[in-house]
């Protein structure tokens, strides 16, 4: 992979991912739902692995440099 590709997808996925950690925790600390219309605990479990696959892909991409 050419390092400028990957450095910009690393990016992408990095910042994708700590945004949606931090968005996700911060909802989950003031007891809000993450998703409208779903179990609570669900939204977060799917929006915290969500967020994990980004920062994984993310780091992987940085790796590949």
């Amino acid at each position: 992979m050419e390092s400028g590709p990957a450095i910009f997808a690393g990016t992408v996925f990095s910042l994708f991912g700590g945004a949606l950690l931090g968005w996700t925790a911060v909802r989950v600390r003031h007891r809000e739902p993450v998703a409208h219309g779903l179990p609570r605990t669900a939204s977060a479990t799917v929006a915290t692995l969500t967020a994990v696959a980004a920062l994984t892909v993310g780091v992987w991409c940085f790796g590949r440099l």
